[in-house]
């Protein structure tokens, strides 16, 4: 099969697409041959060697496709599905286990399924089983217009938060019609100097944001982070900070497909690309400027 191997460290370059040995699912897995998968910043994290990761590799997890072989219950051979590939999701196959795997609602395209398990299950943790956000309270998202920032805005606002969201200001429109309440854009305003007392910070960016974040939170508020280490200054604040490590879940990923038939949600899907073009695709999730998620199809 063809997949894209990750044989060493470093740039885009280090992304191949080669020939190599479908996996064989065990008793309690399921062969997906994938229709179309999504990046996540971990992805290329992984690729320049920030996180380490044995090597060689087939990247990524969430995927979509088609049961190929069903060694589980509940999932039939040419059932859609969608979730989470423990082998890899830069391949024309991988294997699935059915805590992990859900099936694909006839009206979602596989690319917006591909796009939907990392991004909505991480922003919903955040928000309500780490944020334990509520109606009335007041949350800010850094990173609106990513992929799993664009998830976080529509579900605060669902739950009928008051919405901050941050991003440049060629976004602002774009988070604004998402659903929040405010923008402000690091570009043009400083985050710490602007916001205050918010319940609960959601940091999806990392770096000095977390920082920023933090400063915005009331005493007795609650910073989640997902790309660095809650900061230290946090306790002397009064702040819960946390860093949220996604748990992968079937019955999440049921809820997040029915949030998007119901209109609760939509996925908004900056770039859909072929396989072949997997660097160009990791190039635009590095520049940290696509609206929602980056889609490869195979």
């Amino acid at each position: 099969m063809r997949a894209v191997v990750v044989h060493e460290t470093g740039g885009v370059d280090v992304l191949r697409l080669e020939e190599i040995d479908r996996p064989e699912p065990a008793d309690g897995e399921i062969l997906v041959r994938v229709s179309a998968l999504s990046i996540n910043p971990i992805d290329w994290k992984f690729r320049q060697g920030l996180i380490p990761k044995e090597l060689p590799a087939v990247l990524g997890s969430d995927a979509s496709g088609t049961v190929e072989i069903s060694r589980a219950e509940g999932f039939g051979e040419g059932e859609e599905v969608f979730g989470f590939l423990s082998t890899g999701a830069y391949a024309e196959f991988g294997i699935a286990l059915p805590t992990t795997l859900a099936h694909k609602p006839a009206h979602l395209s596989f690319e917006q399924a591909a796009a939907l398990p990392v991004s909505a299950l991480t922003a919903w943790q955040a928000l309500f089983d780490r944020g334990h956000l509520k109606a009335g309270q007041t949350v800010l998202i850094t990173g609106g217009a990513g992929g799993v920032g664009h998830m976080a805005v529509q579900l605060a606002k669902n739950a009928g938060a008051r919405v901050i969201a941050t991003g440049s200001a060629r976004n602002r429109e774009h988070v604004l019609g998402l659903g929040a309440d405010e923008y402000v854009a690091y570009d043009e305003q400083d985050l710490a100097s602007t916001v205050a007392d918010v319940d609960l910070a959601f940091d999806t960016v990392g770096g000095d944001t977390i920082a920023a974040a933090l400063a915005t939170v009331r005493p007795g508020g609650r910073l989640i982070v997902i790309a660095g280490a809650p900061p230290e200054q946090a306790a002397e604040r009064d702040v819960d900070a946390q860093l949220l490590l996604m748990d992968a879940d079937a019955v999440e990923l049921e809820r997040a497909a029915a949030l998007v038939a119901d209109g609760v949600i939509k996925v908004d899907i900056d770039s859909v690309l072929p396989l072949n073009e997997v660097q160009r695709a990791h190039a635009i999730s590095e520049s940290r400027r696509a609206r929602g998620k980056i889609v490869l199809t195979v």
